[in-house]
């Protein structure tokens, strides 16, 4: 399937297959990243020692940081019941990582040791063969975040 953005105007070209287009004109783009979670001071003082800044105010269950056009959204377990989700079945869990990149090899070892050093360390740092040093912590919830960096 081939496609084709046009810049902000929201216009898209999409084949499905050969011969077959369709034009869409629609208003939307991807803009945020949700972390569902246990606690939600306890995520958000995790996610603020990675440079996460959040809005003030809101649902009480619910946290939004802006990451520079991307948001991230921290939904409580317990909000997600209220809507009657079903926390085992429809909360985002599993396959989700998230990646912070570091500009050098020594600040993500540093990152990493000091996460490290209240459990969030998950994989040690290793320098990974398509030349990139990487390491993984978790949230308190579990959810992975990939630190990375180029190796010189």
């Amino acid at each position: 399937m081939s496609h084709h953005v046009d810049g902000g105007s929201g216009a898209f070209h999409l084949a499905a297959a050969p011969g077959v287009s369709r034009v869409v004109r629609m208003g939307f783009r991807m803009d945020a990243v949700t972390v569902v979670v246990a606690d939600l001071g306890k995520s958000t003082a995790f996610y603020q020692r990675l440079g996460c800044t959040f809005e003030p105010g809101g649902h009480p269950g619910a946290a939004i940081a802006d990451l520079g056009g991307l948001r991230l959204l921290l939904y409580t377990e317990d909000l997600l019941r209220e809507l009657d989700w079903d926390i085992d079945q429809d909360a985002p869990r599993t396959g989700v990582t998230l990646g912070i990149r570091c500009d050098t090899a020594a600040e993500l070892d540093e990152l990493y040791a000091w996460l490290d050093e209240d459990g969030y360390g998950f994989r040690e740092p290793l320098d990974a063969p398509w030349a990139r040093r990487h390491a993984t912590v978790q949230d308190p919830d579990g959810t992975h975040i990939d630190l990375y960096a180029p190796l010189p």
